[in-house]
């Protein structure tokens, strides 16, 4: 299982990655509830339309976390927001084998729980590496990832460098 985060979720959505993504992960997907909330509100965006169907069609399981005093911890040890919180607590009661995240203190929160992690950019990168993307539509992916996403520019050059090589 692979536990999203709100903006790994809506960044995929938006880069347009989140339904072949689900086909190709090769493990279940799920979210906690705080992470629906976030992603699935009201406003009615596309990436939101395109992140309810998934979830209405059970392509990505919601799943409730348990312990909201572990919720709590997190939120402080490691200054998280409630979906991160969630989705990491989520991703440890479950053993997923990976967390969908690309918030900074969240990422920290993994290294340091030794949960394994990737960002919107990793799971571009991947889809590159596996051939499942070619080099021309990788890199407007990843245009739109920039635009959307917030990355220090020494991680979109790493990016660009991969999605560009075996073009």
């Amino acid at each position: 299982m692979i536990v999203m985060d709100s903006s790994t979720l809506i960044l995929i959505a938006k880069a347009e990655l989140l339904d072949p993504f689900i086909v190709n992960v090769g493990v279940s997907v799920a979210i906690p509830g705080q992470v629906e909330r976030e992603c699935c509100g009201s406003k009615g965006t596309l990436d939101e339309m395109m992140i309810q169907k998934a979830v209405r069609e059970s392509r990505i399981q919601v799943i409730p976390v348990k312990s909201g005093r572990a919720v709590e911890k997190l939120q402080m040890d490691f200054s998280l927001g409630q979906g991160e919180a969630e989705a990491i607590a989520l991703a440890v009661n479950e053993r997923a084998q990976l967390v969908g995240i690309d918030d900074k203190n969240g990422i920290n929160a993994c290294k340091l729980l030794g949960l394994g992690f990737t960002t919107a950019v990793g799971i571009l990168v991947r889809f590159r590496e596996k051939r499942l993307i070619g080099s021309p539509e990788a890199l407007e992916k990843l245009t739109a990832l920039v635009k959307y996403g917030r990355y220090k520019d020494s991680i979109i050059q790493d990016a660009r460098r991969r999605l560009e090589a075996g073009s």
